[in-house]
């Protein structure tokens, strides 16, 4: 069998196995890479409710009331903070949301953090936050890519492959991020 043969077999089942390596990869860059516009983590919602009233002015809001107020929003998890923003006003963080509560009134402003299903993995998996054995996935992965790219620029031979016109776009390939690099 020729090396060709062997190159388009070898092409076309890195190719497949790749497939969704590279979905996970390429929608994850995408989100990452648009981080300063939309969070891809999470998303934040504000609900207004009302808990009652809870305290006097006068008076501190104890550390029992904190907690009946988090079991009138359906709320568990441990508190990591209180800051009284003025008389009438406290601020209650959670692990991942906080409360803005008017005491007197009982008014809720609950800020509700909820991950991207998906999108929140995808991202875990991209900036391998795993650590562990992912980067040994990831790195195979990168091999994988290096032997597609290879095997994707000598399969045609010829005026349509790197003899010909193929090698302007890889050259293009090349010279595109170096440009953009020394413009920087």
């Amino acid at each position: 069998m020729k090396w060709r043969k062997w190159n388009r077999i070898i092409h076309r089942d890195l190719g497949y196995i790749a497939f969704g390596l590279t979905m996970v990869y390429a929608i994850s860059g995408f989100a990452v890479n648009h981080i300063h516009d939309w969070n891809s983590n999470y998303t934040f919602e504000k609900v207004m409710t009302s808990v009652g009233p809870v305290a006097d002015i006068s008076t501190a809001v104890t550390p029992e009331q904190i907690q009946l107020v988090l079991q009138k929003l359906d709320l568990n998890g441990e508190i990591k903070n209180t800051f009284p923003v003025s008389p009438e006003k406290l601020q209650i963080f959670l692990e991942e949301n906080s409360i803005m509560l008017e005491v007197k009134t009982g008014e809720a402003i609950y800020e509700k953090v909820s991950q991207r299903p998906g999108l929140f993995e995808m991202n875990v998996l991209h900036l391998n936050k795993l650590r562990g054995s992912w980067t040994l996935v990831a790195d195979i992965f990168a091999v994988v890519l290096i032997v597609l790219a290879i095997s994707g620029i000598i399969m045609i031979k010829g005026a349509k492959g790197l003899a010909g016109r193929g090698k302007w776009l890889t050259a293009a390939g090349i010279v595109v991020p170096i440009v953009y690099l020394w413009i920087l």
